[in-house]
């Protein structure tokens, strides 16, 4: 769900414009970054089901990334350390702890929304939730689209930047949102879970570095 987490960042970007937009977009992209370098590390495991063409939906052992209680702590980590960040900035510190704790916690909170109860609230071995919107892929889609078209509204409609910043903010979250599609909808199966990790990675990490420049 790329798409609509970047949009989630560029909502509560709104909030406060000393916050970086790289910084909230890294955090609502936290756990998927746990993730595609645990799946690396062999702590964490994804693979792709026969079904595949069917669904787009991959299965995921994501405990230590994904699960309630792992949100909860990620989150509580990130806001501490945006705090020690922005602790030189005089009002800033605690509404960046609050600005991005909630932008790693609607991660889960949007994948909650879109998984099949697949996500543990503990453990591997706890219950799982998931309200399985990513069944009706149209509307999932539509959905993400929304946070996305939304969030970027927000930001772009204070932003403080220039026009040509702000078409290259667009252009990304156009391309994202057209990824998004593709990859839920046409796009084969990955070669290797290796490759998937990599490329993921990639894909976040230019994201994130690209939005936090252009929003300076």
């Amino acid at each position: 769900m790329l798409a609509g987490h970047i949009g989630a960042a560029l909502a509560i970007s709104h909030l406060d414009r000393r916050v970086n937009l790289g910084v909230l977009v890294a955090a609502s992209l936290l756990l998927d970054l746990l993730l595609w370098s645990f799946i690396l590390f062999g702590w964490e495991s994804v693979m792709v089901p026969d079904n595949y063409a069917e669904q787009h939906q991959l299965k995921f052992n994501f405990a230590y990334s994904h699960s309630l209680s792992a949100a909860v702590i990620w989150s509580a980590m990130a806001g501490a350390a945006s705090f020690l960040w922005y602790a030189e900035h005089k009002g800033l510190g605690f509404r960046a702890v609050f600005m991005v704790s909630v932008a790693v916690l609607s991660h889960w909170l949007l994948d909650f929304t879109v998984h099949n109860p697949n996500i543990p609230l503990l453990g591997e071995a706890s219950f799982k939730v998931g309200l399985g919107l990513w069944d009706n892929m149209p509307l999932a889609l539509l959905f993400e689209g929304g946070i996305l078209v939304s969030g970027l509204f927000l930001f772009l409609f204070a932003a403080n930047i220039s026009a040509l910043k702000m078409s290259a903010i667009t252009i990304i979250c156009l391309l994202v949102l057209a990824t998004t599609v593709v990859s839920m909808t046409i796009a084969p199966a990955p070669p290797s879970t290796v490759t998937l990790a990599e490329s993921s990675l990639v894909i976040i990490l230019v994201t994130c570095l690209l939005t936090g420049w252009l929003a300076k």
